[in-house]
Formats: C-alpha cells, structure tokens, sequence
C-alpha cells in the first residue's frame, strides 16, 4: 500500500496483519482525492475506523490540516503512528484510540470519511449521529456496494456515489444543492 499523492506521493504505508482491518484500495483512494482535490488544502478532516490510516495519511500528504484518525484497535493506531513516524509526519495528525462514537462529535471538522466495517451497517447511523450538532461541509462514506446507505441521515443529504468494483463511497452534505462534492 502507498500513498497516491502530493507530498508523501509514492511512499509506502504499513499495513496491519491479519483480516481484521480492510484498507481502503489505491484506486479508490485515488477517485476520493480527485473529487475533494479543490477542497482539501486547509481542511479539517477526520478518519473515522482509520484502520492503517491511509486516508487521513492521504490527506496530510495533499494539505489539509489539522487530521485526526480514530481507530479503536489497539494494534491498527500503532501502525498509524509507525506510518506518521515514518513520514516525519507525526506532528501534523492526532491519532486517538477509541470508538469513533465516543470521540467524532469533539473533532474539529470540514470533512469526515467514515470506512467501519461492512458488517456493522448500523455503525454509519450511530456516527453520524455525532455530527449533527455541528455538521462538517462533507461526510463521505464507504461501504459495500451491495449495501446501500439511505439517502438522507438527519440532516445529511447524499449527493453524489462513487462505484468502483465491491467498494463505494456515498458523499453527504447539509448544503441542499450538494455543491461542495461534485
């Protein structure tokens, strides 16, 4: 796994051994990035189940500011902090090891991506739940594409889905006219 671009482009990343942690595919990461690429320099953005920390990695690497990665395995936010480390990117991200649930409505926020396990289908309600006292400009989602999400979570409205083979990601926003995502 390596991360796909900006300042760390073509860096490899850790992985966490085992089956427990799915990484989000390089070409996915890849679409994400395009899609938010006039909109991450200077964002807050939050890595909900970070897993490897691969996305919220990706987004220090292409500007946005401050990130934060939750992850509540033990062994996964080590790897994160080994990936910062590496990176000389330790002081640019704030990794806290808990449930997501617990600490995402306390993070400051202009994006959030939220990856949880598959299985756990009702793990993206409860989340976004956190949010909507003060709702982020964007959510992003990844799941299963054979699991659709609904197309609304309170006041998060999906705007846009991104498929590519197994995996999608579901974009959410507050703004009616989903402008910030397209």
């Amino acid at each position: 796994m390596r991360i796909i671009g900006g300042e760390f482009r073509s860096r490899k990343l850790k992985s966490v051994e085992g089956m427990d942690t799915r990484p989000t595919p390089e070409r996915l990461r890849e679409s994400l990035f395009n899609i938010l690429q006039n909109e991450i320099k200077g964002a807050a953005f939050v890595d909900g189940y970070a897993g490897t920390g691969a996305v919220g990695i990706e987004a220090i690497s292409r500007g946005a500011q401050p990130v934060t990665l939750i992850e509540r395995s033990r062994k996964a936010a080590q790897v994160i902090q080994d990936n910062l480390q590496a990176l000389g990117a330790l002081g640019r991200a704030r990794v806290i090891q808990g449930s997501v649930t617990t600490y995402l409505a306390a993070q400051p926020a202009d994006i959030v991506f939220l990856d949880p396990p598959y299985e756990h289908q009702e793990e993206y309600e409860r989340a976004l739940a956190h949010l909507t006292d003060k709702p982020p400009r964007l959510v992003i989602l990844q799941h299963a594409a054979k699991r659709p999400l609904a197309e609304a979570y309170g006041p998060f409205v999906r705007t846009r889905v991104v498929k590519q083979g197994d995996n999608c990601l579901s974009f959410y926003s507050t703004d009616p006219q989903g402008t910030r995502s397209k």
